[in-house]
């Protein structure tokens, strides 16, 4: 039994560890931090701390369950806890599902921008792009639309530096259109959806973007009344955990919006 206890108390922490070494890489590499690896880390962290004080934790929640008002907080904590789970899991399967959501054949790509580190953009950019000039290549009779505006830190806009990208990819610059206006995934789509209207563009859309992204872009695309599929950009590993807690966060945000 104690041999048991032990492995399970491995298992944690190595869990935990995991997860907080795949969180920590981005914060390491390129400094990024955002409430998807803050919370992730906080989560290892914990997970880490339990595995390493197991037995101390387990009698004093023990202890807790034998009065009223403990009984009430650690049932809450844990309704929480499944609820959050299950929330997890529910929104980790639209968004696979999303990322494999063909479009139809020729439609307007529409490139949703991300961040650029003066005149270079960042991986994730580089991801989306890459992916618009392959679906740009399968699809010679499709246009396509650089949508981004211009961050305080950026010397150039989203949209100009997927144009220039693209250009020196070799698709031609009459194929693509500038949106560099929008600061958010919902004006990233309905500043492109206007521009779309006034050059009689197909209306039936290819939303390019990373996998962990479509499933909320798609929501977006629905509110707006839009046909779309999906060009998925695969994420860089050490990349993806952050911004897929990331996602987490915002998929959950669009869904009490709605409701």
């Amino acid at each position: 039994m104690k041999i048991l206890k032990l492995i399970v108390r491995l298992l944690l922490f190595l869990a935990g560890a995991a997860g907080f070494m795949g969180l920590v890489m981005p914060l390491i590499k390129r400094r990024i931090l955002n409430i998807g690896n803050a919370a992730g880390l906080t989560v290892c962290a914990g997970i880490m701390l339990y595995a390493l004080f197991l037995p101390r934790v387990n009698r004093l929640l023990a202890r807790w369950w034998q009065y009223k008002v403990g009984k009430v907080i650690l049932s809450i904590i844990g309704f929480g806890v499944v609820v959050g789970i299950v929330l997890v899991i529910v929104m980790s399967v639209c968004i696979i599902r999303a990322a494999h959501v063909k479009p139809v054949q020729n439609a307007t790509a529409v490139v949703l921008g991300c961040r650029v580190y003066r005149e270079r953009p960042s991986l994730i950019l580089t991801e989306r792009m890459d992916a618009a000039i392959r679906y740009l290549n399968e699809n010679p009779d499709a246009v396509c639309i650089a949508s981004g505006g211009q961050g305080t830190d950026e010397a150039i806009s989203e949209a100009e530096c997927i144009y220039r990208y693209l250009v020196e990819n070799g698709i031609d610059a009459a194929r693509i259109y500038i949106e560099d206006k929008s600061t958010s995934t919902r004006e990233n789509l309905a500043f492109s959806y206007a521009i779309i209207q006034e050059n009689a563009l197909p209306e039936e859309i290819a939303i390019v973007t990373n996998e962990f992204h479509e499933y909320r872009a798609g929501i977006i695309a629905d509110r707006l009344g839009l046909s779309y599929g999906a060009v998925s950009a695969e994420t860089a590993m050490w990349l993806l955990p952050t911004y897929y807690a990331r996602e987490l966060f915002g998929v959950l945000y669009e869904w009490l919006k709605f409701s």
